[in-house]
């Protein structure tokens, strides 16, 4: 343990701020990079001022609510656009799809089948064995029309 006594802080704030970098990529939040950010910078300025450790840990506070506050305005300016925004809505995949009837769609609803499952569906009056398309959803419920 002899080796922690020669460290030199700017190392620890360093190696920190790589520490958090890398965990980012394991857990993907967009938050612990501007944590990282802030122990590099504070890392840096260690390196280049004598500083004690209580006003490191300041300066890595400070730097942490700074580079949070301008990653999230950046953030907020330039939204991440989803690469598929029907992705984990299983309903929005099933528009334009066609789909048989199982149960009449009579008073507006009824029962249609499509792939391995069958859905409740609300539309026009359509008979048992009918195909339909499907033109919308309602949370789980899918909105079809007679083809």
């Amino acid at each position: 343990m002899d080796w922690l006594d020669s460290l030199d802080p700017h190392w620890f704030w360093i190696a920190t701020g790589l520490f958090l970098a890398a965990a980012e990529m394991v857990v993907p939040g967009v938050f612990l990079i501007w944590l990282g950010i802030a122990a590099l910078l504070t890392g840096l300025l260690t390196w280049l001022l004598p500083i004690g450790i209580f006003l490191q840990v300041l300066v890595f506070a400070v730097l942490s609510v700074v580079s949070i506050w301008i990653g999230r305005n950046y953030l907020l300016a330039n939204p991440i656009a989803e690469a598929d925004p029907a992705m984990n809505k299983r309903t929005s995949r099933l528009v334009g799809e066609v789909a048989t009837v199982t149960e009449a769609v009579s008073d507006g609803q009824g029962r249609i089948h499509h792939g391995d499952s069958e859905w409740i569906a609300r539309g026009p009056d359509v008979p048992a064995g009918a195909k339909v398309r499907i033109v919308g959803a309602q949370g789980a419920v899918l909105v079809v029309e007679p083809l």
